[in-house]
């Protein structure tokens, strides 16, 4: 069985990567927004939701074809979540975006990360060690 650790790491990114990222969570975060006001209130699927508005999100917001399907996926989720607790998904903030391993590398070597921003990569600076935890 393979384990799967997680880690926490603040970033150091340049001024130029701090607006790239910026520019991605707010697409990020737009899409979300688009699928949860465009798909019916009730579907949870990820895969129903992605079938309806993929296409969109890489079109309107420059997602890459990765990035669409975690956006579809953090739809589903927070719709399932919110069903759970008998409540309606309101709006997402551009806090926060979902990363797997197809746009998100970690090189040990030399502590730096690339990063998928809106269908580019970025290698980032390297990682602060002191602010890093398990």
């Amino acid at each position: 069985m393979e384990q799967v650790l997680t880690i926490v790491c603040k970033l150091q990114p340049s001024l130029e990567q701090v607006s790239k990222i910026a520019a991605l969570l707010q697409a990020f975060s737009d899409g979300c927004n688009y699928a949860n006001q465009t798909v019916k209130a009730g579907v949870t699927s990820k895969t129903t939701i992605q079938s309806l508005v993929y296409q969109d999100l890489r079109e309107r917001f420059q997602l890459s074809a990765n990035q669409a399907v975690r956006v579809c996926a953090r739809v589903g989720a927070n719709r399932k979540t919110a069903k759970q607790k008998s409540k309606l998904v309101k709006a997402f903030k551009p806090t926060s975006a979902d990363y797997d391993a197809r746009i998100f590398s970690f090189r040990e070597q030399d502590w730096t990360v690339s990063l998928t921003l809106k269908q580019e990569n970025h290698r980032n600076r390297q990682i602060s060690k002191r602010h890093c935890r398990d």
